[in-house]
């Protein structure tokens, strides 16, 4: 099997290559995003592999399944960025439903305990040899509401962290996991309740901006949000008038919602022209990083074993356990 591998970096080397040899793939690296101008790059393979800031269109849809691709590859959870749909049953679309919870979710746990305790702001000064803490005073976690917005995989490792900071948890998921020892609530009263509140579900129609101008108004003052899950979760823009009227003592963002072409990219000796990612990182209780929260030693590990699995699955004929399907967007 050849397969076209798009967007990929100098770390998807060092885990795909070995395991590509053991599985006898003919893996063609392509630096370059996967779009509507270079979809033509997939010609002459079997497959293509994307990642989180690629996409994949109805229209490209057409022209994959003329090239005769056989599956779409997603190294990733996420399925946002595919058609399902327009991939019907033209193109199989499998994705890697889990690689490393823990790891998504000790970053999330990173970045509440940063933007509450000032540590990156603290780093900067003591480089300089100011030692000042003025202006630095977080909050104590415990015994504080933490309201977790999905307990799939990711979430559930998260409320076990948070747990361990004896914190009151708060659940919100239209398919609550009854074997959890949790208080699922409605998403508003989550929001009247919660200091804390961590993103851990998936981009569908359904919570596209579930964070909004009207969930923000339903927040406590002084509330401490964190998204690692995906950017659209959050309306960048009623998020900044949140903060302009104070709403959020901290903010923590592993996403955003217009990432393609940023993240993942040296974009620093050029002006940045998305007016709110600027006005953002004027914010100094607004913590953004560049989409690696999953980026561990067994995460990435276990994304290339999953994804070499489902082409070997396609390639063998065998059952497709991680194919998306259309229901799962809703």
């Amino acid at each position: 099997m050849r397969i076209a591998f798009f967007g990929t970096k100098p770390y998807d080397r060092i885990w795909f290559e070995p395991l590509a040899l053991e599985y006898g793939f003919d893996i063609h690296f392509i630096e370059l995003p996967c779009n509507e101008d270079t979809v033509f790059l997939a010609k002459g393979h079997d497959a293509i592999c994307i990642f989180v800031n690629d996409y994949v269109n109805a229209g490209m849809i057409d022209k994959l399944y003329e090239m005769n691709i056989k599956a779409i590859l997603l190294r990733s959870a996420g399925f946002n960025h595919v058609d399902i749909k327009a991939a019907g049953d033209k193109i199989p679309v499998l994705r890697v439903p889990s690689y490393s919870p823990e790891a998504v979710a000790e970053y999330a746990m990173a970045m509440l305990l940063t933007v509450n305790r000032y540590t990156h702001r603290a780093y900067v000064r003591t480089r300089d040899f100011n030692m000042s803490i003025n202006g630095l005073m977080g909050t104590d976690l415990h015994h504080k509401t933490a309201g977790v917005i999905g307990t799939g995989k990711i979430g559930q490792a998260m409320i076990r962290i948070l747990q361990g900071f004896q914190m009151n948890i708060l659940a919100y998921d239209p398919y609550p996991d009854k074997t959890l020892d949790i208080s699922y609530v409605p998403l508003e009263e989550l929001m009247h309740k919660s200091d804390i509140i961590t993103l851990h579900c998936p981009l569908t129609a359904d919570t596209k901006h579930i964070i909004n101008k009207r969930t923000i108004g339903w927040m406590k003052e002084g509330v401490y949000l964190v998204n690692t899950s995906r950017g659209a979760l959050v309306n960048t823009e009623d998020l900044i008038g949140g903060l302009l009227e104070r709403k959020f003592a901290g903010v923590g963002m592993d996403v955003y919602e217009e990432e393609e072409g940023i993240f993942y990219e040296d974009r620093s000796a050029e002006v940045m022209t998305d007016e709110n990612l600027a006005r953002l990182m004027t914010f100094p209780n607004v913590l953004v990083t560049s989409h690696m929260g999953f980026f561990t030693q067994e995460a990435m590990q276990a994304i290339a074993i999953e994804t070499l699995e489902n082409a070997h699955a396609v390639e063998k004929g065998l059952p497709l356990l991680n194919r998306v399907e259309s229901e799962m967007t809703h």
